[in-house]
């Protein structure tokens, strides 16, 4: 099973490092405009190997990546100071135009994960120019609030003294400022958060809220303040999506990918639990949120929408 990364920086070398350590696929190429640098991040991860699961790590050009059963894209720009988000989103767009394309022609079977900020919008983009290839909206999707989800899991875990994995909640929306942290349908060992807190003799009080909100809403700032970039969350995220795909394993992710309506906002790409497996995005939950987190996603998706609409 042949995987491509498209875009060799710190979450796209990430992303094949955790495939590794995961032994997910069996072959790994790294593609970046930069040969180089791919070439010595393959060497990097492909030295690990002994020590992880036996995959072989390459670097390549695009025309490598034919057979790739997913391709992840990590490519991108960076914002130049007093760059606005648009102009950013215009480069990234021009960069999208020339990269999916590249990928389709080599492997027009694969599906595309995207994790390229900011990912909703680039998503979207995504899989405009992958709809000319004729590839559906269902095969191209991004990373989403997968990393947030995992973040508010692991704060809720950690506050009620309980493994991550027990914990179970969804971040929705925006894979930024305006997401949704759903906190009516948050629940551990199949009890509803609060059940459980009186059963445990525990609480969260009001003030724990917004500190857990804040620590998920805030994170990737804080982090890229005190060491320049964000990578082992998403590397690792990354890496089980690209698990789940390849195996047709049918998990329920927090993915992003166009939808025909969201919270009554029409044509946008924002993140839901989706069932997601081989062929790609199998199904969408509606999530039965309260009203104020109903109200917010709604907002959340206007908010990507307006730069949809602002792009084209």
């Amino acid at each position: 099973m042949k995987v491509g990364v498209v875009g060799a920086g710190f979450v796209g070398a990430t992303a094949a490092y955790a495939m590794v350590m995961r032994g997910v696929g069996r072959q790994i190429v790294l593609v970046d405009k930069n040969r180089d640098r791919a070439a010595a991040e393959a060497d990097d991860i492909r030295h690990a190997v002994p020590f992880a699961s036996p995959l072989n790590v390459i670097d390549g050009d695009y025309a490598d990546l034919r057979q790739c059963r997913v391709v992840v894209l990590c490519a991108g720009v960076n914002q130049k100071p007093g760059e606005s988000r648009l102009e950013l989103l215009r480069r990234n767009s021009a960069v999208f135009a020339e990269v999916v394309p590249s990928i389709l022609r080599a492997a027009p079977e694969a599906m595309l994960l995207v994790a390229t900020n900011p990912v909703d919008v680039m998503t979207h983009i995504a899989a405009r120019f992958a709809a000319e290839s004729g590839v559906p909206a269902s095969r191209v999707v991004g990373s989403g609030t997968m990393l947030d989800t995992a973040r508010f899991r692991t704060l809720l875990g950690t506050h009620c003294g309980v493994d991550s994995h027990h914990v179970h909640g969804y971040v929705v929306g925006e894979h930024g400022d305006t997401e949704v942290l759903t906190w009516s349908l948050v629940t551990l060992g199949g009890m509803p958060l609060d059940e459980f807190l009186r059963l445990r003799g525990l609480r969260i009080s009001e003030a724990d809220r917004q500190e857990i909100d804040r620590k998920v809403r805030r994170a990737a700032y804080s982090i890229i303040a005190g060491k320049g970039a964000t990578y082992y969350g998403i590397g690792s995220a990354l890496a089980r999506a690209v698990e789940v795909a390849l195996h047709d394993q049918r998990a329920i992710l927090t993915l992003c990918t166009p939808t025909a309506d969201v919270a009554g906002v029409a044509d946008v790409t924002v993140s839901l639990p989706r069932l997601f497996g081989g062929a790609g995005v199998l199904e969408t939950f509606p999530l039965p949120l309260d009203p104020g987190e109903q109200a917010a996603l709604h907002r959340s998706a206007e908010t990507i929408r307006e730069a949809i609409t602002d792009l084209t």
